[in-house]
């Protein structure tokens, strides 16, 4: 019988021997090391030996100072904090200037040609301004326009010394009729208004109460077509506005991108049908009940020129809500701006009192920017008392030539 082969014993594995204190030491210290290293801290520890290698290759350097300090920083936590915020400062600064190139290439795309396609006579050349000033008003405002004529708008030669030597540009904003294509009988005396006055600045819009938020788009696409300038604002008819104080205070913020100015506001979202300044869209604003966004006033605001090629570029995809400030309060409200609350925009001029909130601030020394009746959502009876209103709270008549734009 085979013997069977047996099969070949394996010796035993050999044991590893373990490890010696001295090396598992050094194996800590080199993960701790590696560790100080991932997390910017090795400079610290490497310095001060560095430093005591090559003494004498440094002269004048004093060693023990810098060990000192290294080793102070170090230990000091308010140093840690202090870089982190420095870095944190630095990464939003970047994000700001490239926000910022961002916003100029919209700029140089809305003046190249497509962006203005809303404006009537776009082919006009682009005028350098510091201010661009829109007074949105309607066919059925003539003796409201008058009445600005009379108290705070200059007119001919004023207005162009005004755009010459101030860069302040001041027009009337209007579209055209529904009627033939903008060939009614309204639309002959406004063609014949602006003749005589040359204050306008026709847009290609059909008016209407209700196309306010596709008006203020066309604006703003317009201006920016038209006019180079830093600020673009929008007010209505029957506010009254100082030119000077407008100007002083928009300087203030000419260094600063993306700014948007004026009296900021959050007012209720009326779900009720039937009232005035209900929105449709109450729906996307929550529960019913809530408040708008804060957005400014829609009497008076400011945006600055980047903002105001922004509206342009896109305005093919800027939602319009039913009030216009609010749809312009929502087109920049997720964009990186900064919105600034200037209450002087919106000195109360109360019909009941004989001496106006605007009139005690002038006395103080303080002329407010704009002024207007809440109640009224401008001045009440703004053709009878803008005379009255400018009288007791306009600025002196010199006032505008003397900022520094």
């Amino acid at each position: 019988m085979q013997a069977q082969p047996q099969l070949e014993k394996k010796a035993p594995a050999r044991a590893r021997p373990p490890l010696t204190g001295k090396v598992v030491a050094a194996l800590c210290v080199a993960s701790f090391a590696v560790g100080l290293l991932l997390s910017g801290w090795m400079p610290l520890l490497s310095a001060p030996i560095s430093s005591r290698v090559n003494k004498t290759s440094a002269p004048g350097c004093d060693d023990n100072r810098v060990s000192k300090g290294l080793a102070g920083e170090r230990h000091d936590p308010k140093g840690i904090i202090s870089e982190v915020s420095r870095t944190h400062h630095a990464i939003q600064s970047l994000d700001k200037a490239v926000s910022s190139l961002e916003m100029e290439l919209a700029v140089e795309r809305a003046r190249s040609g497509d962006a203005g396609a809303g404006a009537a006579g776009s082919s006009k050349a682009l005028q350098k301004a510091f201010v661009v000033i829109g007074i949105n008003t309607a066919f059925s405002s003539k003796k409201r326009r008058d009445s600005l004529r009379e108290t705070w708008v200059p007119s001919g030669e004023k207005l162009r010394r005004l755009e010459k030597e101030k860069g302040i540009v001041v027009r009337f904003v209007i579209g055209r009729s529904g009627t033939a294509e903008g060939g009614g009988a309204a639309d002959r005396a406004l063609d014949a208004e602006e003749a005589e006055n040359k204050d306008f600045l026709r847009l290609d819009h059909v008016e209407g109460y209700h196309e306010l938020s596709s008006k203020t788009r066309i604006y703003f696409a317009t201006a920016v077509a038209t006019w180079d300038a830093d600020f673009y604002v929008k007010v209505d008819d029957d506010v009254h506005l100082n030119l000077g104080m407008l100007a002083t205070r928009l300087a203030k913020y000419r260094a600063r991108p993306r700014v948007y100015v004026g009296c900021m506001k959050s007012g209720p979202v009326l779900s009720q049908r039937g009232v005035k300044y209900h929105e449709p869209e109450y729906w996307k604003f929550g529960d019913v009940g809530n408040k708008y966004f804060r957005h400014a006033t829609g009497q008076i605001y400011a945006v600055s020129k980047d903002l105001a090629a922004y509206i342009s570029v896109n305005q093919p995809i800027l939602h319009r809500f039913a009030n216009e400030d609010v749809s312009v309060g929502a087109w920049l409200i997720g964009l990186e701006v900064e919105h600034v609350d200037d209450r002087s925009m919106c000195c109360a001029t109360p019909p009941a009192v004989r001496f106006a909130d605007c009139e005690w601030k002038k006395r103080a020394g303080n002329v407010c920017v704009a002024s207007f009746d809440w109640s009224c959502s401008g001045v009440c009876r703004s053709v009878d008392r803008m005379k009255l209103i400018h009288d007791a709270c306009g600025e002196d008549q010199a006032a505008v030539w003397g900022v520094a734009t």
